[in-house]
């Protein structure tokens, strides 16, 4: 196997509030080959979208990043100075964000936008930015791209914003991208034509994609490997084929058991996990998931539990899983 594009070990993310620490992510590990897609799924709230901000040293000011290892292609991001991740953001290291109407200014035309990510990262003159803009925007499917161009982000729909957004990420050819939530904003048909393109995308440009997301179904779509994150951290990881056929931990067979399935008798109610997320202030003892799990003992108050490898892609973090 290829050297691990993406490498984290131990990852945390605590934020202090006013009445104690927020530990918004709690010891997660994570890796990605190149050309590979990793989904990190979970329902809002659980750290997905910390975590990936801190991948990329984005976090607010206020919160505090650790890692036994956080690795990309080799290079410590840990301990990289700004000026480094300012040179690796947008060039080697892409992000697609998941409201694009705030993530592009409002100020300068999209071809200013697309143009000055390659003009500060690889120093490319004026027409050499514009040829690369318009071809981008062609081969994400925008009608008329050289048009397009002097265009604000206002003027155009959803959709094409989010476009713009993905022509963005790739001007520099990046090894790495990751995808918050990239079609949340989006109708179901402008869904699947941006999740169908990332797709293609990954696959042309050799790309490591991490896509973040709470939809199993874009998960069942996309993904080569699965993690599912509850209350912080990952509780289970595996391909989507054992993921979806053979689900080890209880909150992930909670979640495929409430996606809706076509044929559902009239009335017949849909899938619940009962109670709600634990707070995540202070100290946390025991199994998060605890007191949603019916299958919850003892010794899953006392003991946070462990990562068990299943097999060598494989690994759940439940006491009782078989």
């Amino acid at each position: 196997m290829s050297a691990k594009l993406l490498e984290v070990r131990d990852l945390r993310i605590d934020i202090p509030m006013g009445h104690g620490t927020l530990r918004a992510v709690r010891g997660i590990d994570i890796e990605l080959e190149q050309g590979e897609t990793l989904c990190i799924v979970g329902e809002s709230g659980c750290g997905k979208s910390l975590t990936s901000l801190g991948i990329m040293g984005l976090l607010p000011r206020k919160a505090r990043r650790t890692a036994a290892r956080l690795c990309f292609k080799g290079e410590d991001l840990a301990t990289a100075d700004s000026a480094r991740m300012n040179r690796l953001r947008g060039d080697r290291m892409a992000m697609i964000f998941q409201e694009p109407m705030t993530a592009l200014n409002p100020c300068l035309t999209i071809g200013e936008q697309l143009a000055e990510v390659l003009r500060y990262h690889r120093k490319a003159s004026a027409a050499q930015a514009r040829e690369r803009a318009v071809c981008l925007l062609e081969r994400v499917g925008i009608p008329a791209a050289g048009q397009r161009l002097s265009q604000y982000p206002h003027q155009l729909s959803g959709g094409l914003r989010q476009r713009v957004m993905i022509a963005m990420a790739l001007m520099c050819g990046p090894d790495l991208v990751i995808a918050d939530e990239p079609t949340t904003a989006l109708d179901v048909t402008i869904q699947a034509q941006i999740l169908l393109l990332l797709r293609e995308l990954q696959r042309e440009f050799r790309m490591g994609l991490l896509l973040i997301t709470h939809d199993l179904g874009i998960v069942a779509r996309i993904a080569d490997r699965v993690s599912v994150m509850y209350a912080g951290e990952i509780v289970e990881t595996g391909t989507a084929a054992e993921l979806f056929a053979q689900p080890a931990h209880p909150y992930t067979r909670g979640l495929l058991a409430c996606v809706p399935v076509p044929g559902r008798a009239r009335g017949e109610p849909l899938g619940v996990i009962p109670g709600s997320v634990p707070s995540l202030i202070g100290e946390l003892r025991g199994c998060a998931f605890r007191e949603r799990c019916s299958m919850a003992i003892g010794p899953c108050g006392e003991t946070s539990p462990a990562s068990l490898e299943l097999s060598r892609a494989r690994s759940v973090r439940c006491l009782r899983a078989v």
